[in-house]
């Protein structure tokens, strides 16, 4: 650990372990799926308690109407009747952008079939040193060291020169409106980090991911004499079976900051329906799907890809050649992103969490698609590095230790004083 300022030492020791755990508390309660009314609850939670901390807060209705229409919004996958933005800036002694933004999302996704959960997932629960529940990995558990860092940083008295700023967005786990609403908005820094659940790990760059539909067309026929028809589901198979090579090809020479991760481009096929009646040969089958965008490609490369195979794939087949397979993109579209070769962010955040008692992280690369992607397409370098693991998000299983939220909130409130000085 480095010689600490008089400053750097208060802020530590104003980071309160118990209010952090009942500000996650009352995020995991609030069950803000995307789409659903909580998920503007939650905003204005977030933007109370930011405006407790002596915050400039802009709290401001989304235009979803604008969101789906302009040409660069990323898409969304679930309906919204009304969304909210919610940016908040500790002010410092000089004027400009900020030095330094902290951005995290405040939706999650659906909890699942609830009878795999011990519990109700919106109940949080203390239990092995960690808080359980949908979201508190992925991403309340960030969201919480954040606003500990700020509180840290009102606590121990320390007044900054340049300002520090919190995002707090929507919709990242369906696209990323959130956060292409804000720097739309005009809201930017000089960098930013995003605490998503990381592992230990600094995350500098992610692969991308595009949501596909697939429609296979068959011939009905009775299934007594299914012969005389052409099942969609067998010739699904046969296309799935080619996909399956394709995604294989499409792993090789990867990123080494992927580690030993076996799919950092996976082809997932995540939705399946065919057929209307079982004594029916299917004669249509419709399917869905997420496809691994390599870092540095560009979409339109990755889309021209797939478009590419699966007419390889039908050409070779007698019936696919003469009825081909319709692809279809929709939904959100995640491009990759990365912060720059050689940027000093991440010796920065690095030495700010050991000197925080977390160990100097490793640097890492996740296959997730994330926001960071749009805070680097608008300029702004940003890397991850939060408390959890990601391995949990999305799942009945999901918690984050208590001990990595408030490690969190330490670094962070350092390197809010590094990043931004103090006057």
């Amino acid at each position: 650990m480095a010689d600490l300022t008089d400053p750097e030492a208060r802020v530590l020791t104003a980071v309160d372990e118990q209010a952090l755990v009942g500000r996650l508390q009352a995020l995991v309660a609030v069950p803000s799926v995307g789409g659903s009314p909580a998920e503007s609850e939650v905003q204005h939670l977030v933007a109370e308690w930011l405006t407790e901390l002596g915050c400039d807060v802009d709290l401001w209705p989304i235009d979803l109407p604008e969101a789906a229409t302009a040409e660069d919004a990323p898409g969304q996958e679930v309906e919204r009747t009304e969304a909210w933005g919610v940016v908040g800036t500790v002010p410092g002694g000089e004027d400009g952008d900020p030095a330094l933004v902290l951005a995290g999302h405040t939706d999650v996704v659906p909890p699942g079939e609830r009878s795999l959960w011990p519990a109700d997932p919106f109940l949080p629960r203390l239990a092995g040193g960690a808080l359980h529940g949908r979201g508190a990995c992925d991403m309340k558990g960030g969201v919480a060291a954040v606003l500990g860092a700020v509180a840290a940083l009102r606590t121990a008295g320390v007044r900054l020169r340049r300002p520090l700023a919190v995002h707090a967005v929507v919709g990242e786990e369906d696209g990323g409106l959130g956060a292409w609403v804000t720097l739309r908005r005009g809201h930017r820094g000089d960098v930013c980090v995003i605490p998503e659940p990381t592992a230990g790990a600094v995350v500098t760059a992610h692969g991308g991911a595009l949501t596909f539909r697939l429609e296979v067309t068959g011939h009905a026929a009775h299934a007594a004499m299914r012969d005389r028809g052409v099942s969609a589901v067998e010739l699904f198979a046969h296309v799935h079976d080619g996909l399956r090579a394709f995604e294989a090809e499409r792993q090789r020479d990867a990123d080494p900051r992927f580690g030993d991760a076996r799919f950092p481009h996976g082809l997932s096929i995540g939705t399946v329906r065919a057929g209307d009646w079982a004594s029916s040969v299917p004669d249509r089958l419709v399917a869905a799907g997420r496809y691994g965008v390599r870092i540095g490609e560009p979409v339109e490369a990755a889309r021209q890809a797939l478009e590419t195979r699966l007419t390889e794939i039908c050409a070779g087949h007698p019936w696919l050649a003469a009825h081909p397979v319709r692809l279809t993109w929709e939904g959100g579209a995640f491009a990759s992103g990365q912060l720059p070769p050689g940027h000093p962010l991440l010796p920065a955040v690095r030495d700010a969490v050991a000197d925080a008692g977390g160990g100097v992280p490793p640097e890492r690369a996740v296959a997730a698609g994330t926001d960071l992607r749009l805070y680097a397409a608008a300029g702004v370098p940003t890397l991850h590095f939060g408390p959890g693991d990601l391995n949990l998000a999305h799942g009945p299983e999901e918690r984050v230790p208590v001990a990595e939220v408030v490690t969190a909130a330490r670094a962070f409130a350092l390197l809010a004083l590094r990043s931004c000085g103090v006057r």
